[in-house]
């Protein structure tokens, strides 16, 4: 399998690992250059609307797609990129990063080409295929890419390390949001609403971004350590010093419980970030508008991106259990206070418990890598996170399931709106009980699951020459 070629071919491990000296603050941007492309996906709603008048371009006509229609775009994307991460992690741990962020680059600006060509020839599957398959795989490759770099680069911050790469998948939207309507609004004629070549447009910058990150990204040499560090010779049990085959730890309980933590924790969040500017003018009737709704919606976006940060860089300092367990328990008191906000009229407080929440939600995504580093060592980091953001997928199901759902149960039965999501926000606070419970339970890896010395020196050559 391994031919000279092969080796040192541009996108081999040997051409991108590190030379003695190189500055390890370089990869950070290199996987920002990523995230901010990917993370549009969370702008995607901007258009739904454009996009029901291709035909009418005023207004709906006859043949125009409905929203229920559109809404498959966006859920499609979701359920690959938990797929591609899932089945993606293995290979890319094999290949190294430059090639999975190189198949990235191509799908999810592929996936804007296609997209286009199907909006162009009003061909709905070809949407679905291009943005929803194509640009989902491309999501998916794009996200895991540069987690276990970051990870093997920054041993003495972890949390820190995914955090500034994960906080850009929360932040892309900030930059495509108003990118995308200020394309639309340059491209609309009387003719056309401008969506086909904002789609072209985005597709080719974003697929330029993303080929930057792959030709700056770097790995670290085998026995390489930040100069200065060593390993603390009484670090914390919950850090193993050895590490688990990717297909071993799908038998452990750490990783199911970890699915279930992520997955609860999601399942709360999402939901929530869905309904926030129907959520928050139904609580206020009258008091709260449109714009004011379209802010708070914007508010929350920016806790989601920041958290990412501050809660991954404050899980380097009190550990990754601990940072859990204060999303668990500060959240089932927050969730459980809403309602109460929402009836007395505070909006500021109301505002302020919300930002809490969604900042924990961002958080939980980019604490978790450095939760399985910490468990499962860095060696199949990558892949074993792509396994565990199956649970995303899961929750990006359930969550707006459950708020919609019980929300129009609820009215159905004669609860008033402002009134109707109080039982959903304690079922979350609910949800988070036993997320909490499921955290409480995650011990050190038993030795059993490690890879032997004799495994590992065996890998490790076969990992070089692939």
């Amino acid at each position: 399998m391994s031919t000279h070629s092969a080796d040192h071919g541009f996108f081999s491990k040997e051409r991108i690992t590190a030379p003695p000296g190189f500055n390890r603050w370089m990869i950070p941007p290199a996987a920002l250059a990523v995230h901010l492309c990917i993370g549009q996906a969370y702008a995607f709603s901007v258009f739904n609307n454009p996009m029901t008048k291709l035909l009418g371009i005023t207004e709906s006509a006859p043949g125009d797609w409905d929203l229920p229609t559109l809404g498959w775009i966006f859920s499609l994307a979701i359920f690959f990129l938990g797929l591609s991460a899932a089945f993606a992690g293995k290979w890319l741990e094999e290949v190294g990063p430059r090639k999975a962020m190189f198949a990235a680059a191509c799908c999810f600006g592929g996936g804007f080409m296609v997209a286009a060509i199907g909006i162009s020839l009003h061909q709905i599957w070809l949407v679905y295929l291009g943005y929803g398959v194509l640009g989902g795989v491309g999501l998916g490759i794009g996200y895991v890419s540069p987690v276990s770099t970051l990870i093997k680069w920054f041993p003495d911050k972890r949390g820190m390390a995914t955090g500034m790469a994960i906080m850009g998948f929360g932040g892309g939207a900030f930059i495509a949001s108003p990118m995308s309507v200020a394309l639309m609004k340059h491209f609309s004629s009387p003719t056309s609403v401008g969506v086909v070549q904002t789609f072209v447009v985005m597709g080719a910058l974003y697929f330029c971004s993303m080929m930057i990150g792959a030709f700056a990204i770097r790995i670290p040499a085998a026995d390489w350590k930040p100069d200065g560090w060593t390993p603390p010779a009484n670090q914390s049990a919950m850090i193993s010093r050895n590490h688990v085959h990717i297909d071993q730890a799908l038998k452990t309980p750490q990783f199911w419980l970890l699915w279930w933590a992520l997955c609860l924790n999601v399942t709360a969040g999402i939901g929530v970030l869905g309904q926030a500017s129907v959520m928050i003018q139904e609580s206020f009737k009258g008091a709260i508008t449109p714009a004011a709704a379209a802010g708070f919606v914007g508010v929350m976006s920016l806790a989601n991106m920041l958290g990412r940060f501050f809660w991954s860089s404050v899980s380097d300092y009190v550990g990754r259990k601990n940072t859990y367990s204060i999303f668990f328990v500060l959240g089932t008191a927050l969730y459980f206070g809403v309602p109460g906000m929402g009836s007395a009229g505070n909006v500021a407080l109301f505002v302020l418990f919300y930002c809490i929440i969604i900042s924990m939600y961002g958080g939980s995504f980019s604490t978790v890598p450095a939760y399985l580093a910490d468990l499962f060592g860095t060696r199949y980091v990558g892949g074993i996170h792509g396994r565990l953001l199956t649970a995303w997928a899961a929750a990006g199901i359930f969550g707006p399931t459950l708020v919609n759902y019980i929300r129009q149960y609820q009215v159905d039965h004669g609860v008033p709106a402002a009134q109707s999501y109080t039982a959903t926000m304690y079922l979350m606070s609910g949800l988070l009980v036993i997320g909490f419970i499921c955290n409480m339970l995650v011990r050190p890896v038993a030795a059993r699951h490690h890879m032997g010395n004799e495994q590992q020196g065996q890998m490790t050559p076969a990992m070089a020459t692939k």
